[in-house]
């Protein structure tokens, strides 16, 4: 079970990342650009759900490369990972912190934090990581 706290220790551990506000949530941004953002849902998306009951707890939505790479999450089924109808056509997710261990959670903030990085900032980190950046 990770939190808010989890996620801004692992968005502030990757290079020139900034935290600021953006629509009244902490958003985590690098070359100023946003990769994950505390996104609870609005009245709007609650309304949406209709008798379903909505997902709970914290949530943070976090940027992916493409519509492709956001469908291919999506597909895995991890119950952690959804999205609603206001990112249709917006390449991002939402993660439920509650029920998203640590780990895969790094790997989601580092995936968002790798689509939004400039080339050269990603090139240069993942070299010394030892893996390659797409």
């Amino acid at each position: 079970m990770a939190t808010y706290d989890d996620a801004r220790r692992i968005a502030l551990s990757l290079p020139e990342v900034v935290e600021t506000t953006r629509w009244n949530n902490r958003t985590w941004a690098v070359a100023g650009k946003g990769f994950a953002w505390e996104r609870p849902l609005a009245k709007a998306d609650i309304k949406r759900y209709g008798d379903e009951t909505p997902p709970g707890g914290p949530l943070l939505a976090v940027s992916v490369n493409d519509l492709e790479e956001k469908d291919a999450i999506l597909a895995a089924n991890e119950p952690t990972f959804f999205t609603i109808p206001h990112f249709n056509g917006y390449p991002a997710v939402l993660i439920q912190l509650d029920h998203v261990d640590e780990g895969r959670l790094e790997d989601a903030i580092t995936d968002a934090w790798l689509a939004k990085a400039p080339r050269a900032l990603a090139d240069h980190w993942s070299a010394e990581q030892g893996f390659r950046s797409s």
